[in-house]
């Protein structure tokens, strides 16, 4: 009975996999055809590079490792390849880049789920990430210029860094880490005060958008180890009302709030990018206008801030529905397999990583529809952006090591 069910699982696996190879070739061959002779150059290239990396992971895992389920790297194969064709839609130039990115972020998270395997050496390295995740932020706070009103960008050369991206992965694994084994207050006083630390040096940065993520994920690790509902209302009637002070004391703060919704009535000046996505979103339809026929492309930060609206105008209302319903089944899927972890520590990990995706992508999506204050992050996966990319993909891995059969113990699969 196990090998039929393990064949059948196979199988499916085999018709998933076939059904998101054959659209990424759609979307490669639609861009080739309507391409100049060097985009389709790099089309092809950016496709092809993809491609191989997609399957050598698989047939890697499969055959080398033997692994069997490929459930959560089969999404995010799938989202990422959406965002990699607009952005060689919208900017061919920069699909090299992003492939680059990408497989980075694979190779991050084929490198952070060898570590994840070792829980005793997952608690040793708590204490360095957490002062090296400091430092990067305080680096990025004296160092970095503004770009879009918040010093969150580095540059070193010709390329460019969000380190509050990748800050994400360790705030992640140095509050489980802190927090596996919770026998006092200790523990939980010394996450906070790591917490304080990240967000505090964000909003220090205006970066609203990355500190209110980064808030939300400390109350997901928080209460999944204490489960304390009071402590954690303390906590948050605490946030709003520090909100509520910075926002009267400094109104440029205030500002960037004023429009929110008030979209239609700043058609053409602050609710530029909102109206125009709500528009264009609309006309998209359950199929899209196809790859390539948006009008959405021509607006500032198409790829990044605004891209699900670009998805719901080229691809249609049903794969938009699609992307979001990939977020609430990777973060089913964590709540599924935290039951069987072998250590809370996996646990807090991978709800902690599902739920902060899932949360990012709501700010995304209500933010550039008007329905909550845009704070321009990014679409999970989704959205063009190297730092982005990765931190999706080292992400990926804290939710894959919660499943009981993703690692070997004693030559036998648990």
């Amino acid at each position: 009975m196990d090998k039929v069910k393990q064949k059948g699982k196979n199988v499916n696996l085999a018709i998933m996999l076939a059904v998101v190879t054959l659209f990424q070739l759609i979307c490669a061959v639609t861009l080739i055809s309507k391409g100049e002779s060097e985009n389709r150059m790099r089309v092809i290239i950016t496709f092809g590079g993809y491609l191989l990396a997609e399957y050598a992971y698989f047939i890697g895992a499969r055959l080398i490792l033997g692994r069997r389920g490929f459930e959560v790297e089969l999404i995010a194969f799938l989202l990422t390849g959406i965002g990699l064709s607009i952005t060689a839609s919208v900017y061919p130039h920069l699909a090299i880049k992003q492939l680059i990115a990408t497989l980075i972020g694979i190779a991050g998270f084929v490198a952070l789920q060898i570590i994840l395997r070792d829980i005793d050496l997952c608690m040793r390295l708590r204490y360095p990430a957490a002062f090296l995740s400091v430092g990067l932020l305080a680096f990025t706070l004296i160092f970095a210029g503004f770009t879009n009103g918040a010093k969150n960008w580095l540059y070193i050369g010709g390329l460019s860094i969000q380190p509050s991206e990748l800050v994400k992965v360790a705030f992640i694994f140095v509050g489980a880490a802190t927090l596996e084994r919770l026998q006092s207050n200790k523990s939980l006083t010394k996450f906070i005060l790591f917490a304080l630390g990240c967000i505090g040096t964000l909003f220090l940065m205006y970066d609203f958008g990355t500190a209110l993520i980064f808030f939300f994920t400390f109350l997901v690790i928080s209460f999944m180890r204490s489960g304390d509902v009071r402590t954690l209302i303390l906590i948050c009637a605490a946030a709003v009302l520090g909100g509520i002070l910075i926002l009267l004391f400094k109104p440029y703060v205030a500002s960037r709030f004023a429009s929110f919704g008030h979209a239609w009535e700043n058609f053409d000046t602050t609710g530029y990018q909102q109206t125009r996505v709500m528009i264009y979103s609309a006309s998209g339809g359950l199929f899209g206008v196809g790859l390539g026929n948006g009008k959405l492309r021509n607006i500032f930060a198409a790829t990044e801030d605004l891209i699900f609206g670009v998805v719901c105008e080229e691809f249609g209302w049903i794969m938009a529905a699609a992307i979001l319903l990939s977020y609430i089944a990777l973060l089913v899927y964590s709540i599924k397999h935290s039951r069987y972890a072998r250590s809370s520590f996996y646990a807090i990990c991978a709800c902690a990583a599902a739920a902060l995706m899932l949360f990012q992508a709501a700010l995304n999506v209500f933010g550039v529809n008007d329905v909550l204050p845009m704070t321009g992050v990014t679409l999970p996966f989704v959205s063009r952006g190297g730092s982005s990319i990765m931190s999706c993909w080292m992400l990926l891995a804290f939710i894959k090591a919660v499943d009981r059969g993703t690692y070997r113990y004693g030559g036998v699969r648990q």
